[in-house]
């Protein structure tokens, strides 16, 4: 389609009509950052300004940035809590927001191990929606021809639950999968997935990704993209075709559709996609049935032109994996976005993983940048940081995200560190360095170090009895099983060698250690499948000073040096794996349900 060249874009020739609008829209936003965020914040303050949070400092009505900053203190979710739990349990007055609160959305992060609540309002899901079509405008200046034909993305909705008042409580996915802002979004050929909404909408996670993946089986030709939110998610689709291929197969070779799909709608609907083709059912048999599976995304998809993931963060740690399965195809990550807010988009998506940097959209919400200084003492009330705006980050430097939202929050730390790469106009584009104090994850997942030390001494007071102690441990998230799990490295002192743990103290040990991780980890082992069980490797005494040994050697201070409790750096683990004496894993699944604790 032949294209106005007065909408033209310094981003690059758009593919059609509409996508030179959505870069256009790009360009006025970013050349525009400061003004922006201040027509946002203004927005925000004056609407909400009735509020009893914004009455309770005494903002009088004021909208003007110095104002706001000299009387709103910058927050976290424990701060707002009160709140948040009145809003819960049924107050529907004007406590956060001026407009009613539609639902929350809990945040993978978590808050005395469970799930934090965000507040929302239904017109967020526009503005999301907003973000969520400027991607391919973007992506089709990298990538040509993706209106002739399909993506393969798998995509699930997570359990949903009811505060005591009434709201839902549900990830932001599964609430914006369930908008009729996706059901009923309008055809676009740019944007066509071989996925049903009744597959993706399914609760079952097994029925859904059955579904999903046998769609994609056999609109094989038709796949030019296939992706995940995470990469986790997207190697998970991969062990599942492993793991069901032969059903599979049958079920394209016959027409007929496993009985253990047994939701209405979905029988229903694959009735009318399902057709006998026992070319293509003998075409993916062989391929599975072959030794290697390197390569095995362009094989069975072989028109595949990048993977869409998320492989920032900790989800790095999986792109070798994905390099040996898709045989090197690029990993595109599109946006950046939390439970809180939408922030912005990659402008340059077929990047290096290495090099990916979001360029924050400045309509989204009013940001603001604490300079992240590791070795701070932090501050206090009495002395406040001093923030950042958008438009005045300094290239190089990192900050820890504060957002104020439509939906009420105020000055909210929300733990992210990024580290500023350069700027598109005048908004800053930022690489993701990492979530403030995460230790371990394996997927949507959030360990900290205090929760690690808690589920080590909950563990360790199953040794009491045998006159056993925990003397040393550390850990690490691996990812080479399919789905990944915990790795704890424990050194014991068995002080009565006659009386020494058994295999099956120590499974219990690995159990007691899940019991004690937050509800995100637990709900990823029982009802996402999306963790593998807890592994305790015991190591033989003298190892952790032998890591020490190795440390000084390396030019750490003796004086200084501390046991690291997450361990990434492979000379490291080889040293512990060399001196593992036994293995041990959680022998069942831990106790998780999707109701919130009251």
């Amino acid at each position: 389609m032949a294209v106005d060249s007065a909408l033209s874009s310094p981003l690059g020739p758009p593919a059609c009509e509409k996508d030179a609008k959505a870069l256009q829209f790009i360009e006025e936003m970013t050349r525009n950052a400061d003004s922006v965020q201040e027509r946002v914040l203004t927005e925000i303050l004056s609407r909400n300004s009735q509020t009893e949070y914004l009455r309770r400092f005494k903002l009088n009505g004021a909208t003007d940035r110095d104002t706001f900053k000299s009387k709103l203190p910058v927050i976290t979710y424990e701060d707002l809590q009160p709140e948040i739990q009145r809003i819960a349990n049924g107050d529907r007055s004007a406590i956060l927001s001026a407009h009613p609160i539609s639902e929350f959305l809990t945040s993978s992060g978590t808050s005395a191990g469970e799930r934090k609540l965000m507040p929302t309002i239904k017109e967020e899901l526009d503005r999301r929606q907003l973000l969520y079509s400027l991607l391919m405008p973007v992506m089709n200046l990298y990538v040509s021809g993706l209106d002739k034909g399909k993506g393969l993305y798998f995509l699930f909705v997570k359990s949903e639950t009811r505060t005591p008042g009434g709201l839902l409580a549900r990830p932001v996915l599964t609430s914006y999968y369930k908008s009729d802002h996706f059901k009923t979004r309008p055809y676009d050929p740019y944007n066509v997935y071989t996925s049903p909404n009744e597959a993706i909408l399914c609760p079952d996670s097994f029925q859904s990704m059955y579904t999903q993946m046998l769609c994609g089986l056999q609109e094989r030709q038709q796949v030019l993209r296939v992706g995940a939110v995470f990469a986790s998610g997207l190697l998970r689709a991969i062990r599942f075709l492993q793991l069901n291929w032969q059903q599979l197969t049958y079920d394209i070779e016959t027409g007929a559709l496993n009985q253990k799909i047994t939701d209405p709608s979905l029988r229903e609907c694959m009735a009318k996609i399902l057709k006998p083709n026992p070319a293509l059912a003998e075409f993916v048999r062989q391929e599975c049935s072959k030794d290697s599976w390197e390569g095995i995304i362009t094989r069975i998809w072989p028109n595949t032109k990048y993977l869409d993931v998320i492989v920032t963060g900790a989800m790095a740690q999986y792109i070798p994996t994905l390099d040996y399965y898709s045989g090197g195809l690029p990993l595109a990550c599109t946006m950046y976005a939390s439970s809180e807010c939408y922030f912005g988009l990659n402008l340059n998506p077929m990047c290096k993983p290495s090099e990916v940097s979001y360029t924050i959209m400045p309509n989204m919400a009013h940001f603001e940048f604490l300079p992240h200084e590791p070795n701070s003492a932090g501050f206090t009330r009495d002395s406040p940081p001093k923030l950042v705006d958008l438009v005045d980050v300094e290239v190089g430097k990192e900050y820890e995200l504060v957002i104020t939202t439509y939906a009420g929050l105020c000055r909210y730390r929300v733990g992210d560190i990024l580290r500023v790469s350069g700027f598109h106009n005048s908004a800053p584009q930022f690489h993701f360095v990492r979530r403030k104090n995460v230790l371990l994850s394996i997927d949507s997942d959030k360990t900290d170090e205090a929760e690690l030390q808690k589920a080590v001494e909950n563990a360790s007071q199953l040794l009491r009895g045998f006159n056993t102690n925990v003397v040393e441990y550390t850990s690490y998230a691996d990812t080479k099983t399919i789905p990944g799990h915990y790795v704890i490295y424990w050194e014991l002192l068995v002080k009565d060698s006659g009386n020494s743990p058994s295999d099956e103290v120590l499974n219990q040990c690995c159990l007691a250690m899940e019991e004690s991780l937050n509800s995100v980890y637990r709900q990823g082992r029982v009802a996402d499948n999306s963790i593998g069980p807890l592994e305790i490797r015991v190591v033989k005494s003298g190892t952790f000073e032998e890591l020490m040994d190795y440390a000084i050697s390396r030019g750490a201070s003796i004086n200084q040096y501390k046991v690291p409790r997450c361990v990434n750096f492979t000379p490291i683990m080889e040293l512990l794996d060399s001196r593992v004496v036994s293995a041990h894993f959680s022998p069942v699944l831990p106790h998780w349900n999707p109701e919130r604790r009251r």
